[in-house]
């Protein structure tokens, strides 16, 4: 199921049309044209560590995104040329490969600024894709970070062209209705330019961007310190960008507002509830496990700050952690709202780590992905149950988590209603983490909700799916899985389900489909009667 959503009317087409057509024409131009910058007041700074090799990649004319190339050579012209896809499309024209191309030194800031101005010569005025949603949020940030680099190589009336652009791209930016749940991101970038920009330029920009700010980070980030779109990726994303113009306010001898300063104190503990012991973030709600470096880079940039937690109560995570075995589940409904346009139907999903090692995950499906993919959002995606049939299934929209703590074990119990609908079931899920024992045990339970709509039988399937390169293999008997990740000890997965099998499946890093292995126990069930299903995961002792 791709979306939720109603289809667009006939009258929100027109809308959006007419918008279109507003915002192409000389009045709304007029009104993003002043004032005019008067150079830089600060040099913004971005958190996130670069690819020097990426850059160089870049320097040959080779542009990757996303599992997708355009290769140009060097000195060539990307901008003349149909891209691979639109997910590759977003990534060019929002310059996310600019500071790869500036860790390379002064020849990449020649060649970025080369590559700005023949962005400039064909798409400086208007264009529909290029100066709307995520394309223009991220180049307005990453050339707001470039500037200063790219401002010493141009001459004098490019220079003034760079500036006075950007101010325009920012006005635009915040006139421009296609930001859904990317508020926040937004207001975050076309302020981050207003505090780099000197004179009235950018004094304007921030005192219309600042206060909108303010109340867009309220929403969009819990107190918790998880993003309301309940993705880990999202949260340390937006992280980053909140750092950036932190620290370019304060150059700049500006106060950061109150929300500014509290959004960034809880993403900083999101980020840290969300790290895992392999230095990477788990795969939810469109989010994608981000690099190693990535996550390093934030939690070094907040070092110090207390140990993580072991639960999100408003964004509806828990952690559990125990002898070699790290847990964390998603107990909460798929994000709604302007929040929801990612969210996956993966209520009670988990994702596990074994002496640090990744075993079990998610599909990590997100935007960056293959519009293809799109049914890796559905309950099949997620390590977590799914009814046969009910391909609109698995949306829940009530919740109930409850948690016990002891010296020897952790016990957590997940009831929701995303099977009702469509069969009838509610599900619930019971995870016992043994402390002792280092192993954990779940049992997987269907009882009915009410009356059974539908008395036929139907069949569930409960699936573990496995990071690329970790491998699976049934047992003789049928009744058990060996999971075996390269140099690492062997994990048994017993059930008492009625077929234990592995198939093949897709896990997403970065966008790009790799193959990989899941695996499934299935079995009959009757609505009016339910079912339940127990298993355990434990080292292998052979």
């Amino acid at each position: 199921m791709a979306s939720r959503g109603p289809r667009a009317s006939p009258i929100a087409a027109l809308g959006r049309q007419l918008g279109r057509e507003w915002r192409a024409g000389p009045l709304h131009q007029l009104a993003i044209a002043g004032p005019r910058p008067r150079g830089l007041a600060t040099r913004p700074r971005d958190g996130r560590p670069a690819d020097i090799a990426a850059g160089e990649r870049v320097l040959r004319g080779e542009f990757r995104h996303r599992g997708d190339a355009l290769d140009v050579g060097p000195g060539g012209d990307p901008w003349n040329r149909p891209c691979p896809s639109r997910r590759f499309a977003v990534g060019l024209h929002g310059f996310a490969w600019s500071p790869d191309l500036l860790a390379t030194g002064e020849g990449g800031a020649r060649e970025l600024l080369r590559l700005w101005l023949e962005w400039r010569r064909v798409f400086g005025r208007y264009n529909d894709f290029a100066w709307s949603g995520e394309a223009l949020e991220r180049r307005v940030f990453h050339l707001a970070c470039a500037a200063p680099a790219l401002l010493p190589l141009a001459s004098e009336a490019e220079g003034a062209a760079l500036l006075d652009g950007l101010a325009r791209q920012a006005r635009h930016l915040l006139a421009d209705p296609h930001g859904g749940g990317r508020l926040a991101e937004r207001l975050s970038a076309a302020a981050l330019l207003g505090s780099a920009l000197a004179g009235p330029a950018g004094d304007r920009l921030l005192a219309r961007t600042l206060p909108r700010l303010e109340r867009a980070l309220a929403a969009a980030v819990l107190p918790d310190g998880v993003h309301a779109s309940r993705s880990p990726e999202r949260g340390l994303e937006l992280f980053f960008d909140l750092l950036a113009l932190d620290d370019s306010l304060s150059l700049r001898g500006a106060p950061s507002p109150v929300e500014l300063s509290r959004a960034i104190d809880r993403l900083s503990a999101g980020v840290r509830f969300f790290a895992l012991a392999d230095g990477r973030l788990p795969s939810f709600h469109g989010g994608e496990a981000a690099s190693t470096a990535r996550v390093a880079a934030a939690l070094a940039l907040e070092a110090g700050r207390a140990p993580p937690s072991n639960a999100a109560p408003y964004g509806d995570y828990q952690r559990l952690e125990g002898k070699a075995l790290q847990v964390i589940v998603d107990v909460g409904a798929p994000p709604a709202g302007p929040f929801g346009a990612e969210g996956c139907a993966q209520t009670a999903a988990i994702e596990v780590l074994c002496q640090g090692r990744r075993l079990i995950v998610g599909s990590g499906w997100s935007a960056k992905a293959p519009a293809a993919a799109a049914g890796a959002r559905a309950a099949a995606g997620g390590s977590c149950l799914c009814l046969a049939g009910a391909a609109d299934g698995g949306w829940a929209s009530a919740v109930k988590a409850e948690r016990n703590d002891s010296p020897e074990a952790i016990w957590l119990d997940i009831t929701h209603d995303g099977w009702r609908r469509a069969s009838g079931l509610d599900h619930t899920r019971r995870l016992f983490l043994d402390l002792a024992a280092g192993e954990l045990r779940g049992e997987d339970h269907l009882t009915p909700a009410g009356r059974a709509r539908d008395r036929r039988q139907t069949h569930l399937a409960i699936a573990f799916h496995l990071p690329a390169g970790v491998s699976a293999s049934v047992a003789v008997d049928g009744k058990s899985a060996l999971i075996r990740a390269p140099g690492a000890d062997g994990w048994r997965l017993r059930s008492d389900a009625a077929e234990t099998r592995v198939e093949a499946s897709t896990v997403f890093e970065d966008g790009e489909a790799r193959r990989a292995q899941s695996i499934v126990l299935a079995g009959p069930v009757r609505p009016a009667d339910g079912v339940r299903v127990r298993w355990k995961l434990s080292r292998d002792e052979g």
